[in-house]
């Protein structure tokens, strides 16, 4: 005899079925969740690596290509090649430490040809011999410059540019420049990655870990502590959403990024840590728990509304829960208005960057036109009144300068257009005597107008230079101009223009002004000392950009019975070297 044995009535198991399925798919959605979050935020972890190792890659490469340059200039130093002919070094120390910290580099050092040290940034060198040093060999078997890397005592590697000095095809001496790599290497080392810098041979030259040079990239993280086989064991059991690793040091997963520095097959090796990833994703694995934890509570409370106690408990659950909701969403909504801020603020960078390039371009072609322009109005007057006067014949003089200005604003224009561009294509030997006088007869109606004493000191010979005369003879103008502005509140205005050629060329003016109140300040771009409306502050700053471009340089000091006295010197051009041309 069979007995049926029937479900307990209120007894279901849909419910158990439901929760089962809920905590089923509350898995599966934060398992897919934690997937796609990792993959996409260990995405922009590489990206933002990626751009910071290559903004690193652009500071090394454009510190070691701005220190090549520096030999090629000292080498055509006129004071340092008198100092090795005369062999009198006394003033040659100090005319490096002059240039030294203009210049930005660590030291630099004039040998001569024996290979001893005459002449150093750092004076207890004074008198070392060289004689056998790489980088002292290779400048005087080379006719370029000569980049060495050197592992000093320390471990600490030294960057050498050296080339040697020639007068007349004679060697003279050896001048080396050491680059200071070691500023780059500490701005590195105070960020939370680890970066190395490998030569082409794979040996670790620069590092933000002092124990890694000189060493090969495996050696080098061999010295870090990473974690044994039954470590990562216990860290995948115990971290369903552990992140992909590519390398470990000190103990710690870390994402390695390598890039190629152009220069001497040079590579950089960056590792960054996966812990920003990690607390990233947690953040959001942990709302999403929230939440499902919310629905559940739910679920219970609804289940259970019967009980009196459960009810209340339920119900304080569900209350704390939503105000840590809360939080975490107006948390999330102020992360969100923050990043929006921070694009508007980029974007707001990039227009004004923009804007500022062109206001400084706009100024510049406003500056050099203007003294053309001025020229111009004087000769077409001065045309008037002579064809009013029946003079045709001088009128039609007036007619010729003002197209040779016109031609002259056309080039200029020209110039700036060009001016991200420059270069020695265009350089042909000239005479600086005529760019004086050329910029004199530009000068002329002004000169005239205030009675200016104008005293013309030329040399018998030519003073032949390489260059641009048209952008020199912009250079005299600007430093007439600047002259005659000075001079505007004297009685008896006078200004000096001395010539002298030599192994330099030398062109001085000088006025009976007040004389220069802010030497340091004087070449910078928009700093002028005349009221609104006169002037921009860019002619000296243009100015000495020209004569840096003509290979000499642009001083400017007090003179000694007042005034102001401005200086070119540029390297002259010999004869032979002028027909050669």
């Amino acid at each position: 005899m069979n007995v049926a044995r029937d479900t307990p009535p209120g007894r279901s198991w849909w419910p158990r079925i439901a929760l089962g399925l809920f905590c089923l798919a509350a898995v599966a959605i934060i398992w897919i969740t934690n997937q796609v979050l990792t993959q996409r935020f260990t995405e922009t972890t590489k990206n933002r690596a990626e751009v910071r190792y290559t903004l690193y890659v652009g500071q090394l490469v454009s510190e070691l290509q701005r220190n090549s340059i520096v030999p090629q200039l000292l080498v055509r130093d006129p004071e340092l090649i008198e100092a090795l002919l005369s062999q009198n070094f006394s003033q040659s120390t100090q005319r490096l430490l002059s240039l030294v910290d203009e210049i930005g580099a660590a030291s630099i050092m004039l040998y001569d040809r024996d290979g001893r040290v005459v002449a150093a940034t750092e004076r207890t060198r004074l008198g070392e011999g060289h004689r056998d040093a790489s980088y002292f060999t290779g400048a005087l078997r080379s006719s370029s410059t000569v980049f060495t890397t050197l592992q000093g005592p320390s471990g600490a590697y030294e960057f050498l540019y050296s080339r040697r000095v020639e007068d007349g095809g004679e060697t003279l001496g050896v001048i080396s420049v050491e680059v200071d790599l070691a500023r780059l290497e500490r701005n590195w080392a105070g960020t939370q990655d680890a970066v190395m810098v490998l030569d082409s041979q794979g040996t670790v030259v620069l590092a933000t870990e002092r124990r890694w040079r000189g060493l090969a990239e495996a050696e080098a993280l061999g010295l870090t502590s990473a974690p044994s086989s039954i470590e990562r064991a216990l860290r995948v059991t115990q971290d369903w959403a552990t992140l992909p690793v590519d390398a470990y040091l000190s103990g710690e997963a870390v994402l390695r990024r390598e890039l190629r520095v152009p220069f001497q097959g040079w590579r950089m090796v960056g590792f960054t840590a996966y812990a920003s990833v990690r607390e990233r994703v947690n953040g959001v694995l942990a709302l999403e728990i929230m939440g499902f934890a919310i629905l559940l509570a739910l679920a219970f409370w609804m289940s259970n509304r019967k009980t009196a106690s459960r009810l209340v408990s339920t119900q304080r659950e569900s209350a704390e829960l939503r105000l840590l909701n809360a939080r975490l969403s107006r948390e999330i909504a102020e992360r969100e208005r923050m990043e929006k801020t921070l694009q508007v603020a980029e974007q707001t960078l990039a227009q004004s960057s923009k804007l500022a390039v062109l206001g400084e371009m706009s100024a510049a072609v406003s500056h050099e036109l203007n003294q053309p322009l001025a020229a111009m109005k004087t000769y077409l007057a001065g045309a008037r009144l002579l064809i009013q006067r029946k003079r045709p014949e001088e009128a039609l003089a007036s007619f010729q300068r003002i197209d040779d200005l016109i031609d002259r604003m056309g080039a200029i224009t020209r110039q700036l257009k060009s001016y991200a561009r420059k270069g020695s294509d265009a350089f042909e030997p000239f005479d600086v005597r005529d760019a004086v006088s050329s910029a004199l007869a530009m000068m002329e109606p002004q000169l005239k107008a205030r009675r200016v004493a104008i005293d013309r000191t030329m040399p018998e010979g030519p003073a032949t230079v390489l260059g641009d005369r048209l952008r020199l003879e912009q250079v005299i103008v600007n430093l007439l101009r600047n002259a005659l502005d000075a001079t505007r509140e004297v009685k008896e205005p006078a200004i000096d223009i001395l010539l002298a050629a030599g192994q330099a060329v030398r062109l001085t003016v000088r006025d009976n002004g007040p004389g220069i109140e802010d030497l340091d300040a004087l070449f910078e771009p928009f700093y002028t000392t005349k009221q609104p409306g006169d002037g921009v502050g860019l002619g000296l700053a243009i100015s000495s950009g020209i004569v840096n471009d003509l290979g000499g340089r642009l001083t400017a000091r007090n003179g000694a019975g007042g005034g102001a006295v401005f200086e070119v010197v540029l390297p002259a051009l010999d004869a032979s070297a002028a027909a050669a041309e």
